[in-house]
């Protein structure tokens, strides 16, 4: 990840898609994995979320600071859309 902004995005748009669909051990484990990214490479922790039509906010502590952005739903959503329409080539393959 090259930025705060662009971990924050990737993280939050995969879990928009995990809280969608908690059986799908793909998508749970890519959250944890950008979990794991925010707090080891960007001290990134507390992150607090809020949606309204449009936006989503986040709230977050990074390192002392308490810091704020905003995605459009659009952009982060694109990716749940995407498995909703064409779920066939979204297939959940369950841990052995």
């Amino acid at each position: 990840m090259k930025s705060v902004q662009d971990v924050l995005y990737n993280w939050l748009t995969i879990k928009v898609v995990s809280d969608a669909r908690p059986e799908d051990t793909a998508a749970a484990e890519t959250k944890n994995h950008f979990e794991e990214i925010m707090a080891s490479e960007y001290d990134i922790s507390d992150v607090m979320i809020t949606k309204d039509d449009e936006m989503y906010y986040l709230s977050y502590q990074h390192g002392e600071e308490t810091k704020k952005t905003r995605f459009p739903c659009e952009l982060i959503e694109i990716m749940l859309n995407q498995i909703n329409q064409e779920p066939e080539k979204y297939a959940n393959y369950p841990d052995e």
